[in-house]
């Protein structure tokens, strides 16, 4: 991976970081924003297995459990879409902790052994995978930013 790839992951991921802090900071955050937000990091998600999958020498056990981490993702998706009429990621912690991980892993390869760093990874994203998947299907209403599934659900006011 060349120095140029590096500088453009890195500005990508700071601006990502950037644009949601910057939002909250200024009350400009909107419904919008976060539908953008959740679909940039979905398609950054996908571009980045991408671009490692001919770099990355990885065992087929490895390959079929990142295969496994898709399935849930995509089935929570499609319960989303098919419970609240929309695509729905979930904001919540652990899935900001599988984000930070994975804009970390080009950095963290270098330095940590692969295998090792895939293992850690993959464990925090199939956890937080379930979640997401388990919110969206006992969840009575829409929460994008419920942190954690022992959250309790917002009250619905009258008002």
């Amino acid at each position: 991976m060349s120095f140029a790839f590096f500088i453009i992951y890195t500005v990508g991921g700071i601006t990502d970081i950037a644009d949601g802090y910057i939002a909250r900071k200024y009350n400009c955050n909107s419904h919008v924003g976060a539908v953008l937000d959740s679909i940039a990091d979905f398609i950054f998600i996908v571009i980045t297995i991408f671009l490692f999958i001919p770099v990355l020498k990885l065992p087929l056990g490895i390959w079929l459990w990142i295969l496994g981490i898709a399935c849930v993702r995509l089935q929570s998706i499609g319960v989303g879409i098919g419970k609240y009429k929309r695509f729905v990621m979930i904001h919540t912690y652990l899935n900001k902790v599988t984000g930070l991980l994975l804009f970390l892993f080009p950095f963290l390869f270098g330095i940590v052994s692969l295998i090792p760093t895939v293992i850690i990874l993959c464990t925090v994203a199939s956890i937080s995978a379930v979640e997401e998947l388990l919110i969206n299907i006992l969840s009575s209403k829409l929460d994008r930013d419920k942190k954690s599934i022992f959250q309790k659900d917002k009250k619905e006011s009258n008002f």
